[in-house]
């Protein structure tokens, strides 16, 4: 969890840092792929006992909108390059 947690700010941060769009894309999917992984992380936490659902529930939320907001830099970036939007 903590890798996968922290490698997302990490790929944000490459990514600001990036050299060409296709960079940046790159780098904006790398963290989205790793805050993919953390939500799974965090499912399996809840669901498994460890924590309580309640007490992940925040986590999993902030996720969810860390998530969206790095979708809309992919579309933005990719719209400005000409291409394709990938959901």
């Amino acid at each position: 969890m903590l890798r996968s947690g922290t490698s997302a700010g990490a790929h944000y941060r490459e990514a600001i840092r990036s050299r060409s769009d296709a960079e940046y894309i790159s780098k904006i999917e790398g963290a989205l792929q790793e805050l993919e992984e953390s939500g799974y992380w965090l499912e399996l936490l809840a669901d498994s006992g460890v924590y309580q659902a309640e007490a992940v529930a925040a986590l999993r939320r902030e996720a969810d909108e860390l998530t969206a907001m790095l979708v809309a830099c992919a579309k933005r970036a990719k719209s400005k390059r000409g291409l394709r939007n990938e959901e």
